[in-house]
């Protein structure tokens, strides 16, 4: 259900992202463009994580997705970067 929300979340950044767009002009959609991406890469590695959390679940020994939430460290401080880069070019 966590990465659900992630995903509706990164819409929601993209789309805020996007009503910059008007001011920033083409920088506005480099961390729109990603956060579309992102989430898209989300919504299609779902099942393999669920999947996976259901068996752990099932031998009573779940695993942490380490890529997967190390992945979303590095996705939000490159958003931030771009965020930051594209008020700057104001």
């Amino acid at each position: 259900m966590s990465w659900d929300r992630t995903l509706l979340a990164l819409f929601v950044a993209a789309a805020m992202f996007l009503r910059w767009y008007a001011t920033v002009g083409l920088a506005a959609l480099a961390p729109a463009g990603l956060c579309g991406l992102a989430a898209m890469a989300i919504h299609l590695t779902q099942r393999r994580r669920y999947g996976q959390q259901s068996r752990g679940v099932a031998r009573e020994r779940v695993e942490a997705d380490v890529f997967s939430v190390l992945w979303m460290v590095v996705l939000v401080v490159a958003l931030a970067v771009l965020g930051v880069l594209a008020i700057w070019v104001i």
